[in-house]
């Protein structure tokens, strides 16, 4: 059973910044080799949304509208982890941030992938004004 573990939230100030970390476990050969990875959100009272995804190769990535030009997801396949950078924080970034893998033969499947396999317990962002 792949095992998803999440670290590198906190609470910052509006403008601040965070990099968020997956690291990835207990995944077969192959989904080492082909995995799509996600970086999840659930504010209080809204529902879970995408935030970012990323391909084995690193090169293959999706973000969604709100984050463009502030997140940046990036992976280390020799560490089996993903981070994700957060700049210019909005209150409106507040959520619990999940990171998510499943195994994707080709990247075309893990462009702003919503379904996956396996998620972390999440991190807990707060964004304060």
């Amino acid at each position: 059973q792949v095992q998803l573990v999440e670290s590198g939230g906190g609470s910052v100030q509006a403008g601040g910044s965070l990099r968020l970390s997956c690291e990835m476990s207990q995944a077969s050969t192959y989904t080492v080799r082909h995995n799509c990875m996600g970086w999840f959100r659930q504010a209080p009272g809204k529902e879970r949304e995408v935030v970012a995804t990323i391909y084995t190769d690193g090169g293959t990535t999706f973000y969604a509208d709100a984050v463009k030009g502030r997140f940046s997801v990036s992976r280390d396949n020799v560490k089996n982890t993903v981070y994700m950078q957060m700049s210019s924080l909005k209150p409106e970034d507040t959520a619990m941030y999940s990171c998510a893998a499943d195994s994707v033969v080709d990247s075309y499947y893990c462009y702003g992938r919503v379904d996956f396999a396996w998620y972390g317990r999440g991190t807990q962002v707060t964004v304060s004004s």
